[in-house]
């Protein structure tokens, strides 16, 4: 297909996923769900795994081969600003006077499913095709624990401002556990990223790239960024321009060396200074990353995504494993920390619920394991259930925990920072 052909192709796609993104999330609102939630349940539903399947003529007419590359690329500019969000967010949680406590949730957050995950994998070698094409069983083992062991930190903040558990003492553990943890996470995926390369070459040249721009972003990252948003010359909209100049300046950067996109965004939203001027920046580009490039991104990913592959018995087997995997590996082993840590029942139960969501984050990840080849049909599939399904019953586990104390009115309930931590 030429440009001119694929143009109008792509805004009747755009016309069509905007308008049934936002009729699922107005559903699914009234349960209470989050509109990240339903965006996601609208890529999967618009891709192979409905659409495709009722009515395959509409979907081919609708998402033709040709214009996939266009929604991908378009798809990326949301996740850079996105992320970029998502940093900047970030860096407003710092962990004060609850370290300890947010330390050993997050370390057992992330290392429960990381080590579920890989030993489920090699216990299950060889029975399930879940591996791509040339990719090692350590490395395939390695993505999915790491998969696992991601929580969706912006969806997580999402979700405790919306229904009121900011300042709330599992608010705010919730918070830092999370934010560590989904740092963490990134970091352990670029480094299978790395040596999934199977080459010495692309390895160095990740990890010497990853180096330089650590230290260019330490030595001079919140210098330029201050001079970007401080400065007495610069109105708004530039402020605005150099903003999404340098993200997507860092973005091919961070690409080439293979650390992708994301990763750079993430990181140069961490180093912003908190100023209004960076709060009016950050209020403009994060409505048209949610509400018009974000929901491409979901839609791409759905058109990926083939739950007729769970009709395999030992597919949907290893499926069904995965989701219990990680919850147990996630929900289960943030709420024993907690409750070592001598946090009430129901401050450790909210804190699993909210730690269990992985979402948007986890289909990030899941995308860029699809395009460096280290991850085929089947196991993509089966991670978008686990990234649907996990995200899915976070609002309901929230609601049950209230509706559990409501019943016993002798359960302890703790504000957040009532507690000193040592």
């Amino acid at each position: 297909m030429t440009p001119t052909e694929l143009a109008p192709r792509f805004f009747i796609a755009v016309t069509v996923i905007l308008i049934f993104c936002k009729g699922v999330a107005w559903l699914l609102g009234k349960a209470g769900q989050p509109a990240v939630v339903s965006e996601m349940l609208a890529g999967v539903l618009l891709g192979p795994s409905l659409l495709g399947l009722l009515l395959p003529d509409v979907q081919n007419a609708l998402f033709p081969a040709p214009l996939l590359p266009v929604l991908y690329v378009v798809g990326q500019v949301g996740l850079v600003l996105f992320m970029f969000q998502a940093g900047y967010a970030f860096s407003a949680h710092r962990v004060t006077g609850l370290a300890g406590t947010a330390g050993v949730i997050s370390l057992a957050g992330v290392t429960a499913p990381l080590v579920l995950g890989v030993l489920l994998v090699l216990v299950t070698a060889g029975a399930v095709p879940i591996r791509a094409d040339g990719t090692s069983l350590g490395v395939s083992a390695a993505f999915v624990g790491v998969a696992l062991a991601i929580t969706a930190f912006p969806m997580l903040a999402r979700i405790i401002t919306e229904h009121g558990h900011a300042g709330t003492r599992h608010g705010t553990l919730s918070l830092a556990s999370g934010a560590i943890d989904d740092m963490a996470a990134w970091i352990m995926l670029a480094a299978v990223l790395a040596f999934a390369s199977g080459e010495a070459g692309p390895a160095i040249v990740t990890a010497g790239g990853a180096v330089l721009f650590g230290l260019v972003l330490w030595l001079g990252g919140r210098a330029v960024t201050s001079t970007l948003m401080t400065h007495r010359a610069l109105g708004d909209r530039a402020r605005l321009l150099g903003t999404v100049a340098l993200l997507f300046l860092v973005a091919w950067y961070t690409d080439e060396i293979g650390l992708y996109a994301v990763f750079g965004a993430f990181a140069v939203g961490v180093v912003m200074p908190r100023t209004d001027n960076t709060d009016r920046v950050v209020d403009t580009l994060t409505p048209v990353a949610a509400t018009l490039f974000l929901p491409l991104f979901f839609t791409y990913s759905g058109l990926r995504t083939e739950f007729g592959l769970l009709g395999s018995l030992p597919v949907l087997l290893f499926a069904l494993a995965c989701v219990a995997v990680a919850i147990a590996g996630k929900f289960g082993a943030c709420w024993a920390a907690a409750r070592l840590r001598g946090e009430p029942s129901g401050v450790a139960l909210r804190v699993g619920a909210l730690m269990n969501a992985r979402g948007l984050m986890q289909l990030i990840a899941l995308n860029v394991g699809l395009e460096a080849g280290i991850v085929n049909p089947s196991l993509f599939t089966v991670l978008v259930l686990v990234a649907l399904v996990t995200t899915l019953m976070t609002t309901p586990a929230l609601s049950w925990i209230e509706r559990r104390e409501a019943q016993r009115p002798d359960d302890v309930r703790a504000p957040a920072l009532a507690v000193s931590d040592s």
